[in-house]
This record gives structure tokens, sequence and C-alpha cells, in this order.
């Protein structure tokens, strides 16, 4: 603690030392012994043992079977660790004790000046000593006779003073304990949160796999397809690329007997006429439609150019593809068959 630091921001030394040696718990002064947490903050060992205690319900005593236990610091919630000694285990503060130990000796042997005891408004010259049970207010001795609390239930001031501190203690303990329990819950939900999250980027990552291996199937089976339809495409335009060549042929071949025919008709002579003929045909005009039957060329079908045979319907799979969902876990079908059972009841 840093004493020397207080003492300089206030004005009267032994107040600012009075406030470093004042106990979270219980708001008084250190009592014997101080233990020295392992966050160097301070605490009564009994105080320290109520807040032990609270934190652990099943710690029983010194000596216990259970082992070790748990509990967080009044002042910076810094958690500390005890072993099978509990309470009694920690280090005593020597040094804050002999402090104490001047400081109440340095009181007592100060007079007590005008103005450190609290006076009663209504009679200056009259200390507040008792307490007003029914109007729950401290007042003094005057008050009580002839003044304003004459009718009323008074108690000795220090025994109020007592009761009031050690119900206070015990509330600060319970919360104290609650705030333990309050951040077990926490540390518990954060990693929760922390788990939700490690699991649920597991779950899209494998969901990702899963998809691009199936694009993955997609993709092989449409490149299969596609080099069926391409192999089909090549072979029928093959062969009517064929075809164009040989009609393309019979077309010259029927070109320059059209014009052998002509020349033929421009003869005048007879003879010359007569003699105007291919060869190994008969000499009679019938030459022209005798080599113009040459050879029949085929034809192709009604619908030959048609890819109908190729076509797929994928309704199915687009069908099943929408309709794909997360498939309940175990905990979930049994909590359905619950919800169905209470609902049949």
């Amino acid at each position: 603690m840093d004493f020397q630091a207080g003492i300089l921001r206030d004005g009267n030394p032994m107040e600012s030392l009075e406030k470093q040696l004042i106990c979270p718990i219980c708001l008084e002064m250190f009592s014997k012994p101080v233990v020295i947490l392992p966050c160097q903050h301070n605490l009564c060992r009994k105080c320290a043992n109520d807040v032990f205690q609270a934190a652990n319900p099943y710690w029983q005593s010194r000596g216990s079977v259970i082992s070790g236990g748990r509990f967080r610091c009044p002042s910076c919630r810094h958690e500390v660790l005890l072993d099978r000694h509990g309470v009694y285990g920690l280090q005593r503060n020597l040094l804050v004790e002999n402090i104490i130990d001047i400081y109440k000796q340095e009181c007592c042997s100060r007079p007590l000046k005008k103005g450190e005891h609290p006076m009663c408004k209504e009679h200056e010259d009259e200390r507040i000593n008792i307490y007003c049970v029914t109007c729950e207010v401290p007042t003094c001795s005057m008050c009580k006779v002839f003044g304003s609390h004459k009718d009323c239930e008074v108690a000795p001031l220090q025994t109020v003073f007592q009761g009031q501190k050690t119900e206070l203690n015990n509330c600060i303990s319970m919360l104290v304990a609650g705030n333990d329990r309050i951040q077990t819950i926490i540390s518990q939900l954060e990693d929760s949160c922390r788990c939700t999250e490690e699991n649920s980027e597991a779950a899209k990552q494998e969901l990702c796999a899963r998809f691009d291996a199936l694009a993955a199937v997609l993709e092989e089976k449409k490149s299969e397809l596609l080099q069926r339809i391409t192999r089909e495409q090549s072979d029928k335009t093959g062969f009517v690329q064929g075809l164009i060549c040989q009609y393309k042929e019979q077309l010259e071949k029927s070109s320059r007997l059209v014009e052998t025919a002509i020349q033929a008709m421009e003869e005048t002579g007879g003879a010359a006429f007569l003699m105007v003929r291919p060869p190994n045909l008969p000499p009679s005009p019938r030459w022209i439609v005798e080599a113009s039957k040459g050879g029949r060329l085929e034809k192709i079908e009604h619908g030959y150019e048609s890819m109908d045979a190729f076509s797929v319907s994928l309704d199915h799979l687009t069908e099943a593809v929408r309709a794909l969902d997360f498939e309940p876990a175990e905990e979930d079908e049994e909590y359905f068959d619950g919800e169905e059972e209470e609902v049949e009841e």
C-alpha cells in the first residue's frame, strides 16, 4: 500500500493513514492477524475466511478432506487460489499489523478535540450517544428525556452500531460470494459463446466442403454429357458435309452436260449434230438424260439435325437440392419425441 502518497495528498496524516488501513470487507480497521493476498491487497483474516466460506460452501473446516478452494479479491477481483489449509495458508502482513498498533497508540494518546464526535443539532452541547429504534436515527439523551424522542424506544448506540456493522459485514460477504458466482456464470457463458463460434466455423467449413464436392460431381457429369453431344455433332455434321461434297460433284457434272447439250443445239449440220455426244452414250438426244442419271446419292432423313435425344431433365435434382436441410441430432429427435408425447397427452 502506498501510505506516503496518501499522506501527502491529505492535510491530516493520521486520517490519511486510517484510510489506508480500512478493510474493504468490514469497512473497519484491519484486525489481527492481517493476511496479504497474492495480488498484494490486505484483508482481515476473519473477513477473508467469510468470503472464502461464502464462495466455497462445501469447504467445511481446516483439515477437511476437501483440498483447496478459491475466491476473488474484493478490491481487484483477482482470483485467489488456496491450498488445503484455506485462509490459514495465506501469509500474514506483519508490517500492516505493526502500523495498526502504532496508529492505535497514537490515537489513544491524542486528546479528543471538539467536533470529532457528532453533536446533537437540537442540543449543541450534547453528544449523540443513543439510538432511537422507533425513528431509526442516532440521537442524544436530552432528546430522549425532553425532546422529540421522549416517547420512542431507544437502545445503546454501541449495541446498534455493532449489530448493524455485523449485519453489513454479512451482507458484504453475501454480495462478494454472489459476485463470485456471477463471475463464474459469466465465464461459463463466455466459454459457451467461444465454443459456439468455433463449432459454427467448423460446421461452415464442412458444409462448404460437401457442396464443393457436389459441385465437382456435377461439373464432371456436365463435361461427360457435353463430350457425348460433341461427338454426335461431329458424326452428323461429317456425314452431311460428305453428302454436300457428293452433291456438288453431281451438280458440276450436270452443268458440264448442259454446256455440251447447248453446244449440240448450236450445230446446223446433221452429221455434226449427231456426232456431238459424250463417250459411251447412245447417239440420240436421250444421252443427256442417261448421263444425268449417273448414280443415286443418299439423302438425310427428316429430323436428322435434331438433338432432342440429348435432353436432360434436372427438375428432380433441383427439387432435391432445394429440399436439402440439416439432419436433426439425436438430442433434437428425443426432444421432438417428447413434445409429440406431451401433445398427445
